[in-house]
């Protein structure tokens, strides 16, 4: 950026890109192609402050900042009107407007939109995970996983799994099946991250019933068997007692109940590490 190049300085607390965007709405209305925009982020010093205000006067350019740490915003205001540059200010103007029209106070916490942003997007990328790897669709996935739940058909695997992405945890779900053998990669998984669920056999008989009515099937079909149940259990049983992963019992727990204890087990897992 040279005297001879109109150019902008843009500084902020962040990365800067709430500025960047503005400004570059700006420029395109006066021919941006011959105005250069450089980004200083992560401002946190005054002395950033000082080699930018430098920089600035050397090659005339302009400031645009976005900083909600007062006394930084103050100091580059004052220090870049002494040295007689034009400097804007992004934020503090809607900011105080917002102020003075609900009576709020701002956090004046720096790159706060970032993160927002970023917990909304590592909620949708959980969700997607549980998706993509319910019920045992994609063995490989339960290497990537935060969480792996295994239990037989109707012990909420999948309703908890969706509760978890919400969370923010990538929880994949494997069935147990007596006649299917558990993939390969259950058993590579840490054991600090599978969770066993079962169920009271009654109360899991009763649940069994009530789905095969929905779907509008004889209620006495093998899969509402009592004694298939037991069968069942005991093959899931001998599957938790394999990869040693701790049990929960979902017998007349809600979802929310359950995942209480997941997320308990799981983060005094990480506490270990």
């Amino acid at each position: 950026m040279t005297a001879e190049t109109p150019g902008v300085y843009i500084v902020s607390d962040s990365i800067g890109e709430t500025a960047e965007m503005v400004v570059k709405a700006v420029t395109s209305q006066f021919n941006s192609g011959k105005i250069e925009i450089r980004r200083i982020p992560n401002v946190a010093d005054t002395n950033t402050i000082d080699r930018v205000i430098e920089q600035a006067v050397e090659s005339k350019a302009l400031i645009a900042y976005t900083l909600v740490l007062p006394e930084l915003r103050d100091y580059l205001h004052e220090k870049a009107t002494s040295a007689g540059l034009i400097c804007v200010d992004i934020l503090s103007p809607v900011m105080d407007a917002v102020q003075r029209s609900t009576g709020l106070t701002p956090h004046l916490e720096p790159g706060i939109l970032r993160k927002v942003d970023d917990v909304y997007f590592r909620r949708v990328e959980a969700i997607e995970f549980a998706v993509r790897y319910d019920d045992g669709k994609n063995p490989r996935g339960l290497l990537l996983a935060d969480i792996v739940l295994i239990g037989i058909s109707r012990t909420s695997k999948t309703p908890l799994s969706m509760y978890l992405a919400h969370k923010r945890i990538k929880a994949a779900n494997v069935p147990l099946v007596p006649e299917v053998s558990p993939p390969e990669e259950l058993f590579q998984v840490e054991r600090k991250k599978i969770i066993g669920l079962v169920v009271d056999a009654q109360q899991l008989l009763t649940i069994r019933k009530e789905r095969l009515k929905t779907l509008g099937l004889m209620s006495d079909a093998n899969y509402a068997n009592e004694m298939r149940i037991i069968e069942e259990m005991e093959f899931a049983h001998k599957i938790m007692r394999r990869v040693g992963c701790p049990v929960i019992d979902v017998t007349n727990k809600a979802v929310e109940e359950t995942a209480s204890k997941v997320l308990e087990i799981y983060y005094r897992g990480l506490s270990h590490v």
